[in-house]
């Protein structure tokens, strides 16, 4: 569809601004020194609150752990914990299962639109809820759209059962609860059979695979699923909060379960995995170093198109949109103050835990405790947000490409001329086609008169290799504009737009 012409061309907005009430914010931190003791009073008011023995938690950012804070007690009896301290994850265990399966992809073991049935032959029984419902693929499965009913915390308590217990009741047959892909609706279960899949393709215990695979090449190794085996004197031991008291909460050996949540693992461990995340952006030219490729880690933001929208409170108490899908064993959502962020929590029977990414702040946060479905995400957002606000996990700029610099030079030499003429090889077949070279001068000119001498050789900030904004510092106000290239061989301007606003007398 062809867009409005106007859009496309230069638009001159005289903008009158209207001075605000001038109100003082409360006093914000400006260094990582003063953010860390606003960040460490919000997880003491949260620990408390939710009657949390242990906690952990920590801040990466560039490849390195800029905060590491262990409070609170492993056992209730006394000893310490420590960053090296072991916690259990519960659900955060399911981006290790996603990468997995996207791995022996890559392998070229399965496809993601395999039906789960060619790698699970005991589905193949099974009834549909409908008469014209799909067949499950591989994906549904990934992006919990697979339509089997919500089980938490059902599926919490199925950790321990064996592969001989999960074939028969997969041979039994599993009731659904909407036909599959019509809708989100998160599953316990299907990880299971993830890790069922991932056991089959392999030809190797899941958890195997994933210490060999993953864990261990990224120098995980206090991390696991036996906790049996396990150092015991470093164990997190589980409790809930039952009757104005810690109540302990029975071990849970590793079972089939184990793939949508018995990861162990120490802060120190779990740092290297966000670590790693991280690394995958932005993309670039760079040597592979990873256990799996940078663009099979982004693949974990591929979700379902089933989006739905909350509002989050920010510190200040103000609102903030947030509009959120299922990856590939990650949340992911656009948010109104942190960006594309990338984050899961794990609630499970003595654990509780959360973590973000934002990948394109280069940063990640993550918390663990030892009390049941003690989800810290209050805290960890209040963290991400201290820092966003503080500015010290800014948006990581994009690289020019050198031809969205060279087109944005001959936008220089356009405004020095005031005649689009001046770089006409370099405009696409469009251009002119929505705005004469006259109507061009006449505008140029008036946005010259009023704006009055500008400083045009301010950098470009790239929105993509073909794409950019910019902002002009002028005698009479600041022009504001985006330069938008098209996509041919020589690569041509398709369209520019530049916003006045005047300098308030």
């Amino acid at each position: 569809m062809r867009r409005n012409a106007l859009a496309l061309a230069l638009t001159v907005a005289l903008v009158t601004v209207t001075p605000l009430q001038a109100q003082t914010p409360p006093p914000a931190p400006s260094t990582l020194q003063e953010a860390i003791p606003v960040i460490d009073a919000a997880f003491d008011r949260w620990q408390a609150n939710a009657h949390a023995p242990g906690l952990v938690y920590g801040v990466v950012q560039d490849g390195r752990m800029i905060h590491l804070r262990s409070t609170g007690v492993r056992t209730v009896d006394g000893p310490a914990v420590t960053p090296d301290t072991l916690f259990r994850i519960a659900s955060m265990s399911k981006a290790f299962t996603a990468l997995a399966i996207l791995k022996l992809r890559d392998e070229g073991k399965l496809s993601l639109d395999d039906l789960a049935e060619t790698h699970v032959p005991e589905m193949r029984g099974w009834s549909d809820p409908t008469a014209d419902s799909p067949r499950i693929r591989v994906r549904d499965l990934l992006n919990h759209t697979g339509g089997f009913v919500t089980d938490d915390p059902w599926g919490d308590r199925q950790q321990v059962i064996s592969e001989a217990e999960f074939t028969r009741m997969l041979t039994d047959g599993v009731p659904f609860t909407r036909a599959p892909q019509t809708a989100f609706e998160y599953s316990n279960f299907g990880y299971a059979l993830l890790g069922r899949i991932v056991t089959n393709v392999s030809g190797r215990p899941y958890n195997h695979y994933i210490e060999a695979e993953i864990m261990r090449p990224l120098g995980m190794t206090s991390s696991g699923y036996d906790i049996f085996a396990s150092p015991q004197d470093r164990r997190a031991l589980g409790y809930r909060w039952e009757n104005d008291a810690w109540a302990r909460e029975p071990d849970m050996r590793h079972g089939v379960f184990g793939s949508m949540g018995g990861v162990q693992t120490s802060a120190e461990d779990y740092a290297r995995w966000l670590t790693f995340l991280l690394s995958a952006w932005p993309a670039r030219d760079d040597a592979e170093t990873g256990p799996v490729r940078r663009s099979t880690v982004r693949e974990m933001m591929t979700g379902s198109n089933f989006v739905s929208a909350s509002v989050r409170t920010l510190p200040d108490g103000s609102p903030c949109p947030v509009a959120v899908a299922y990856g590939m064993g990650l949340r992911v959502s656009a948010d109104c103050e942190l960006g594309q962020v990338l984050a899961h929590g794990g609630g499970y029977p003595g654990y509780g835990s959360y973590m973000i990414l934002m990948p394109d702040r280069r940063t990640g946060l993550f918390a663990f405790a030892n009390r049941t479905y003690a989800g810290p995400s209050a805290p960890l957002l209040e963290a991400a947000s201290t820092l966003v606000r503080a500015g010290l996990a800014p948006v990581q700029p994009l690289a020019t490409s050198d031809i969205l610099a060279e087109r944005y030079a001959d936008l220089g030499r356009i405004w020095t001329a005031g005649d689009v003429s001046a770089a006409q090889d370099q405009l696409a077949m469009n251009f002119l086609m929505d705005r004469s070279v006259e109507n061009w001068r006449t505008v140029l000119g008036l946005l010259k008169t009023d704006a009055g001498t500008c400083a045009t050789d301010a950098p470009i900030t790239a929105t993509g290799a073909l794409s950019g904004t910019f902002r002009w510092t002028c005698e009479k106000g600041v022009i504001e504009g985006r330069l938008l290239l098209a996509p041919t061989t020589p690569v041509t301007i398709q369209a520019l737009n530049l916003r006045l606003t005047p300098t308030v007398p």
